[in-house]
Formats: C-alpha cells, sequence, structure tokens
C-alpha cells in the first residue's frame, strides 16, 4: 500500500507564507501525478494544485500566483508553498497521489490524513 505523510500545516497570517509537505511510502512501483486539495468547513474538497511527474502543474484560479507546487520525485515527496495567504484559505490540506504497486497494478488514488491550515485576520 502507500502511505502518504504532510507535514507543515498550522497557524499563519494574512498576508504571509506557510510551507506544506507531503512524503510518499511504502510498496510504490510507479507514481504519476502528486497534488494538494483542500476542505473547509462544510464544503467540498477542492483541487489546490497538481504536478505531472514531468513538472507540468495545475492550479485552482483562486491561488494561482500565491501557491507554488514542487516535488523531488527521487524523494517520493511534494511540497506547497503557500504566499500571500488569506483567511479564506483556512481548510484542511490533503495530499494526493495517483500511483501503482505494481507493474500490472491498475493507477489508484491515495491521499494523506490532512493537515489542518488556519489563516488568521
Amino acid at each position: 500500500q502507500v502511505q502518504l505523510m504532510e507535514s507543515g500545516g498550522g497557524l499563519g497570517q494574512a498576508g504571509g507564507s506557510l510551507r506544506l509537505s507531503c512524503a510518499a511510502s511504502g510498496s510504490i512501483f510507479s507514481i504519476n501525478t502528486m497534488g494538494w486539495y483542500r476542505q473547509a468547513p462544510g464544503k467540498q474538497r477542492e483541487l489546490v494544485a497538481i504536478q505531472s511527474t514531468g513538472g507540468t502543474t495545475n492550479y485552482a484560479d483562486s491561488v494561482k500566483g500565491r501557491f507554488t507546487i514542487s516535488r523531488d520525485n527521487a524523494k517520493k515527496m511534494t511540497y506547497l508553498q503557500m504566499n500571500s495567504l488569506k483567511p479564506e484559505d483556512t481548510a484542511v490540506y490533503y495530499c494526493n497521489t495517483l500511483a501503482k504497486i505494481t507493474p500490472s497494478s491498475s493507477w489508484r488514488n491515495y491521499w494523506g490524513q490532512g493537515t489542518q491550515v488556519t489563516v488568521s485576520s
């Protein structure tokens, strides 16, 4: 199986910065995309940023120009640098990866437990 462990959440101030990290571990044959989603209270989980193995990125409009996703393929890690934080960025942030555990297995989505990010005004 694949485990994802997030770190780096916490309390930030409006206009400030936070950096999230996520490490993938376990029986991993190959990783495709790695990304971040978030879920605010009373809202559905939404895509924040996602990155392919080759480096192609996609961002939610609400975070473009403020957040940057990056990854270290050798370490099986992804990062989310969050700048110019806003109170509306407050949410639980989840790491996500599309991976397979054997050459013949299907690609599956895996999720971390989530890390709370709270931005005060």
